[in-house]
């Protein structure tokens, strides 16, 4: 999963970058820097799951992120800007929501809801300039030739322009399965889904979910959006502590998660992932696949060749598993179930697939 990091300057989007990732040094891409960090999914199964197993190797999902120069006019006529930023799942717009005297704000105030608007107005310019190349030269293409596809492409194109031309985001729009497969290729950039990341200050920091819920107040119903806060000053801190001390200091502060644990949770619900795992001698694992995904796709997560030949899968809680102290014990209990094809994978299911 691709995530990129976007904002105006001065919010604190890069500072948090290199907390959620560790990345401190520049990674290129194209011709404006862009930095590259991973950042492990948190997932405490894993480690219940390894003092059963005592496995070599537990592994995490991961997710990408991309912190991106500040989003400008300038920018977004950047080709290797906007080649980038076109091939991510989803964005996170950092939002500042903090006062400070040594940081000045580059509108002279902050007003988070002011920031969002703008950024999502570059964003709209940028599909605008797509769409209306485009249909210039399906209007080309159909004088020449009656194709019902172009017809299609053409008044579905149209509807879009129509939308951003009213300022809003294609993200809003209702669209068809088919209709999103027809405009996929384009990857409009206010058609991917939004986490406003709220950048709070430490005054706030212990009631993040009240600053969460009156935003959302104050957002109304977006679809393909999602809200999370998190104090940036405070995650900085944390980072440079020792497990111990940062519990102690989140406690201080009434957090009961650092802002990784929300972050990567909240993208998550957006995008409507979830995680199952896999559980043996030889590693622990977990594996991002969408939900409501069936056992077949789930074993494509592991192997492309395990969704191909996919026969059976052994399917287990991860509370059981560990309960129940293995996968001799759940057998015992009868609670390791045998599934097929039509099998929907559950959030925390452990499988074991069985392939020709």
């Amino acid at each position: 999963m691709k995530r990129a990091i976007i904002a105006l300057p001065m919010v604190g989007k890069t500072s948090l970058f290199t907390i959620l990732t560790g990345v401190h040094e520049a990674t290129r891409v194209g011709s404006m820097e862009t930095r590259v960090g991973m950042a492990k999914v948190p997932d405490p199964r894993l480690g219940e799951l390894a003092k059963i197993f005592e496995p070599p190797k537990v592994t995490y999902a991961v997710v990408e992120y991309l912190d991106f120069p500040a989003v400008s006019k300038e920018s977004l006529r950047d080709p290797s800007y906007l080649a980038s930023l076109r091939v991510v799942d989803a964005l996170a717009q950092v939002l500042r929501v903090f006062e400070s005297d040594t940081v000045p704000h580059e509108k002279g105030s902050v007003d988070p809801m002011r920031d969002l608007e703008d950024v999502d107005m570059e964003l709209i310019l940028s599909d605008l300039v797509v769409i209306e190349k485009r249909l210039e030269r399906l209007e080309k293409d159909r004088k020449k030739l009656k194709n019902p596809e172009l017809d299609a492409e053409y008044e579905l194109l149209i509807r879009c322009k129509t939308a951003v031309e009213e300022n809003k985001p294609l993200r809003a729009m209702e669209l068809t399965a088919d209709e999103e497969k027809r405009i996929k290729g384009f990857q409009f950039l206010s058609q991917k889904p939004m986490l406003f990341v709220l950048n709070v200050g430490e005054e706030d920091a212990p009631r993040l979910d009240e600053v969460e819920e009156k935003f959302r107040a104050q957002l109304g119903d977006r679809p393909k959006t999602a809200v999370t806060a998190v104090c940036g000053k405070i995650e900085a801190e944390l980072a440079e502590l020792s497990a111990e001390e940062s519990a102690e200091m989140m406690a201080s502060y009434g957090l009961k998660e650092p802002g990784l644990n929300r972050l990567i949770s909240a993208s998550y619900a957006l995008l409507g992932l979830m995680s199952f795992l896999t559980a043996g001698e030889t590693e622990v694992r977990a594996w991002t696949v969408p939900m409501n995904s069936t056992a077949p796709k789930a074993a494509g997560a592991i192997h492309t060749d395990f969704e191909k030949k996919f026969i059976r899968a052994e399917v287990v809680n991860w509370k059981s598993l560990i309960d129940l102290g293995g996968y001799p014990g759940v057998r015992e209990k009868g609670l390791l179930r045998l599934e097929g094809k039509e099998y929907i994978v559950k959030d925390g299911d452990v499988l074991v697939i069985r392939h020709s």
